[in-house]
């Protein structure tokens, strides 16, 4: 069972621990130096997503605007080219 796990985590257990804690010590630091702190990451993910979810149906919305636009003049030089390739 213990060869097992020291496989799965890559080395036993308690130097695995205490890599995390050394690890996350560092990581801390820095964090708490460039003033980052869990919840501003997770309220910056959150904005993120609803701001990505906001701006993507404008831009559908923009589309069918780019869409009607482009049909204004594509329609009616389709239907001149296929009126005058019928009469031939």
């Amino acid at each position: 069972m213990s060869d097992g796990v020291n496989r799965f985590l890559g080395d036993t257990p308690l130097r695995i621990f205490i890599k995390l804690v050394i690890l996350s010590v560092a990581a801390g630091f820095l964090m708490s130096v460039f003033g980052l702190y869990p919840d501003d990451i997770l309220y910056m993910a959150r904005n993120f997503v609803l701001d990505v979810w906001h701006k993507g149906f404008a831009a559908l919305g923009r589309v069918g605007d780019y869409l009607l636009l482009g049909a204004v003049i594509v329609v009616p030089i389709f239907l001149l080219i296929r009126l005058l390739s019928y009469r031939r």
